[in-house]
């Protein structure tokens, strides 16, 4: 006896590999995070980047690979394609490679992916690029957001399944919400270190004898 409907099998299990890939970036931070930054804002902000470079190379990869010289997602086969499936019953222009979606897609899979991987390394070697790449990162994420949803609401959602509660509110508004606020947070993080940075070197010009406590 299945414990699960059929019709919400996929559903199910894409969930569960969503939060198998949070785990990991949890048990990722636990392995690589210096003692030292392993608990508070850091931490979570690690574990954030983790699970976005994931989502970029796990999941943004494979669909771009489906999307492009003549392939979709709706003709390919494999438990990637069940999920990018999934989330075509949200919005369907995921299904058949759609132009503006893919254009967006592969940069966003090439720079951003490599790109959080790198605001990874700098953030556990206290680099001093990491704040500007994390703004840069957050800044492309922002505007391939923008330029996946505003064009298609305005142009009337039509691909949007708006009226079914669970992929609207869930697969669109909860999944696609996550990459609006979390960016914005973090780049308005990145924004105050940097303020803070720059009004310190400016105290030491003023002040050559001045030190940071």
């Amino acid at each position: 006896m299945k414990i699960i409907s059929p019709e919400f099998e996929t559903t199910f299990y894409s969930l569960l590999f969503t939060l198998l890939l949070i785990a990991i970036a949890f048990g990722v931070a636990q392995i690589f995070l210096p003692n030292e930054i392993s608990i508070g804002v850091e931490k979570y902000i690690f574990i954030w980047l983790v699970w976005d470079a994931l989502i970029h190379f796990i999941l943004e990869g494979p669909f771009v690979y489906m999307s492009i010289f003549g392939r979709t997602v709706a003709t390919s086969s494999g438990p990637l394609a069940e999920l990018w499936k999934e989330y075509g019953k949200a919005d369907s222009r995921w299904l058949i490679a759609e132009p503006t979606v893919v254009s967006i897609e592969i940069p966003t899979f090439i720079i951003c992916g490599p790109l959080a991987l790198f605001v990874l390394w700098a953030l556990i070697y206290d680099h001093p690029s990491r704040h500007p790449a994390q703004m840069f990162l957050c800044t492309c994420e922002l505007y391939g957001g923008w330029m996946t949803w505003v064009p298609e609401i305005l142009s009337g959602a039509n691909a949007l399944a708006t009226h079914n509660p669970l992929y609207f509110w869930v697969y669109m508004v909860l999944f696609n919400g996550l990459w609006v606020l979390v960016p914005t947070l973090l780049l308005s993080h990145s924004w105050v270190e940097l303020v803070k940075g720059a009004q310190l070197l400016k105290r030491q010009k003023e002040n050559p004898k001045f030190k940071s406590q």
